[in-house]
């Protein structure tokens, strides 16, 4: 046989067979098959599209092979891991497709200033995240209003977290961690006395109840903080588990956890006008707190703040002081089970400047605490390995250049992101970053000691650069360090004092009163929730100190 007969017959008797098929084939019959087929096509159609010349403008794309879900499995499930693994592939800016969303990642410190302090007339942050915040806060607040507002709202906050009233919340901070430990079933072995049997806690279980609690005797008045004995907790509850990224993907649907959060945001804003409601029948004069502060407040423009606003922002607030305050508790208390030298440190940190002669501790106070260098470095080294938040995302509103310094694919072209797509920055990964950090992976509070070393310098960029007022106060801008674990630029949280007193009390009160271990493994992240929590199992033991 010839060459040709050899391959071009059989070809041949299949096109035949093919086209009989074809014509005998009914049209639902066709249409089924199309249908079926109608994934693969796609797949097929994506891989060949990301195949095409691309224009040497655009980041690189990173390969997928599902459209629309694009890199969504491999982000979700360890963002940091996804963001190491495209950098050694794309370089230091590339894009990925996110559930039918362009993102545009720049990694790094340079990376973070190009996201964190670009204009808000080119990035926003409401396009991004309004969708996730308004059904769970409300309306008229945070990024469901303009931007403008939303500074004025930030600065109408910070009347609770000035200095002086941090004085006051060390005192709340310490008598609730206290009548908690006293009272939970948790912790039945150290209401017992015993000094030899070991209990346990499950770590973000037991601080995320802890922290509610702390946050709404400090930042919500007296009458939120005994509504948690009531129904308020369980309100909160369902609010709370209306704010999870499939909320965010995805604003509304049929189901549960959708019902149940509409409804608690209506009941715990109608919480909070009735409260109001109360205090406007007697005098409002005797309260001074946020609440108070707010039903007080003019915006620039002479109107004050409608009650529905105060009850949203007072949501907010809540929300805000208990999230991340929780997940980054648990880690400290985590390291520090898992390191028991470390906590006997922190121990002897608490007898020398707080122990009593006769036994016992004296009460802290606020000066006292941000004097003590092993509590410090114990809470920067935790916030610097477990960023609360991974990824930090706005929305580019026009075509976006991308300086040389970051990266240019060519002395005569640099990247441009175009309008409609969203950048992304990643502070948990530059606070990881081995090509930065030395042992970028170990827990070393001991790095925060040399007043000379890297991460001073990290922490005096972001401490004490540049500052702006954004309408809310000066601020440090900070957005090209290699250490944000409270963001920076416009939108640097507003809470970082009150978030670093917070669990700073809440470990030492705990120190105080307990030793702790783990057994096992020590627990991974969980990118799962909205904040990095701890995955499960991540029990901690403990027994009441001697």
């Amino acid at each position: 046989m010839s060459f040709d007969t050899n391959y071009t017959e059989p070809w041949a008797g299949y096109l035949v067979q093919a086209q009989e098929q074809i014509a005998s084939a009914s049209l639902s019959r066709l249409a089924l098959l199309f249908v079926i087929n109608i994934p693969v096509i796609a797949v097929v159609l994506n891989v060949l599209y990301q195949l095409l010349p691309r224009d040497p403008s655009s980041p690189p794309l990173v390969f997928h092979w599902i459209p629309w879900f694009g890199s969504a499995a491999q982000y979700g499930q360890d963002p940091v891991e996804f963001f190491v693994s495209c950098r050694e592939k794309y370089g230091n800016v590339f894009t990925f497709v996110l559930l039918g969303k362009r993102v545009t990642t720049t990694l790094g410190p340079k990376g973070n200033d190009f996201v964190f302090g670009g204009k808000h007339t080119v990035v926003a942050a409401e396009e991004v995240y309004s969708s996730l915040t308004t059904p769970v806060f409300g309306s008229d607040v945070v990024y469901d209003c303009p931007n403008e507002i939303l500074m004025e709202q930030k600065k109408f906050v910070k009347v609770s977290l000035t200095t002086d009233k941090l004085r006051e919340y060390v005192g709340m901070i310490d008598d609730e961690v206290t009548q908690f430990m006293d009272v939970e079933p948790t912790f039945r072995v150290f209401q017992t006395g015993s000094t030899d049997e070991w209990g346990a806690f499950t770590a973000y279980k037991t601080l995320a109840e802890m922290t509610i609690l702390t946050a709404s005797r400090t930042l919500q008045g007296k009458e939120i903080r005994d509504g948690m004995s009531k129904g308020f907790a369980d309100l909160y509850h369902d609010l709370d588990h209306g704010f999870t990224p499939l909320h965010w993907m995805f604003t509304n649907l049929p189901l549960p956890s959708y019902w149940k959060r509409d409804d608690a945001q209506r009941k715990m804003t109608e919480f909070y006008q009735g409260i109001m409601n109360k205090r406007r029948e007697g005098n409002p004069d005797d309260y001074d707190d946020v609440m108070a502060s707010l039903m007080r407040q003019s915006y620039r423009d002479g109107r004050t703040l409608p009650d529905h606003e105060i009850a949203h922002i007072m949501i907010a607030l809540l929300m805000a002081g208990q999230h991340t305050s929780s997940s980054s508790t648990s880690w400290v208390l985590l390291h520090l089970a898992d390191r028991p030298d470390i906590a006997e440190q922190l121990y002897q940190e608490q007898v020398e400047h707080f122990g009593l002669p006769g036994g016992g501790f004296r009460e802290m106070t606020y000066e006292d605490m941000r004097s003590l260098p092993i509590l410090d470095a114990v809470l920067r080294e935790t916030l610097r390995m477990h960023s609360p938040i991974h990824s930090i995302m706005r929305y580019v509103r026009s075509d976006l250049p991308v300086p040389p310094s970051l990266a240019a694919p060519s002395e005569d072209n640099v990247y441009v992101v175009p309008k409609g797509y969203t950048v992304l920055a990643s502070p948990a990964l530059s606070q990881l970053d081995p090509l930065i950090w030395k042992d970028a992976n170990v827990w070393d509070p001991s790095r925060w000691f040399d007043v000379t070393g890297f991460a001073a310098q990290a922490r005096k960029e972001y401490d004490e650069s540049s500052k702006v007022d954004f309408g809310f106060g000066l601020v440090s801008k900070g957005t090209d360090s290699p250490y944000l674990p409270f963001g920076a630029g416009r939108h640097r949280c507003i809470g970082e004092q009150f978030a670093l007193l917070q669990i700073g009390a809440v470990v030492t009160t705990m120190i105080r009163k307990i030793e702790m271990r783990i057994e096992g493994p020590f627990p991974k992240p969980d990118y799962t929730s909205m904040m990095v929590t701890p995955q499960q199992p991540c029990d901690i033991l403990y027994r009441r100190r001697k």
